[in-house]
């Protein structure tokens, strides 16, 4: 061992983050809702939601892949996952899409 926390931060690949067009729409539309239901919630999500997404760039395989390479980040306090999927190419994880937790996916197609 004898590697420094310090050291060991430096080992863990940093990526680059893209969230798809439709990803943004997900989110504003959920955000609506939310704050439809009571004021103030639906910023919480967002701010929820941004904070889970940016949080893939440290580390995004540590989530399995659920289907067709696409992994799944459960978005904190709400029934929701970011779909998400890692280009290794690019150096980049780049969200699909965020779904309730009680939909299929497979509904989505890219």
């Amino acid at each position: 061992m004898g590697q420094s926390k310090k050291d060991a931060e430096s080992l863990i690949k940093k990526y680059k983050l893209k969230i798809e067009p439709e990803a943004f729409t997900d989110i504003q539309e959920i955000s609506d809702w939310y704050n439809e239901k009571q004021a103030g919630l639906g910023k919480k999500f967002q701010k929820t939601t941004i904070r889970q997404i940016n949080s893939l760039n440290n580390n995004p395989q540590i989530y399995a892949i659920r289907y067709r390479e696409i992994r799944c980040v459960m978005i904190k306090k709400f029934p929701y996952m970011a779909h998400f999927y890692i280009n290794t190419k690019d150096n980049t994880v780049e969200v699909l899409a965020v779904y309730s937790t009680d939909r299929n996916p497979k509904i989505w197609t890219k």
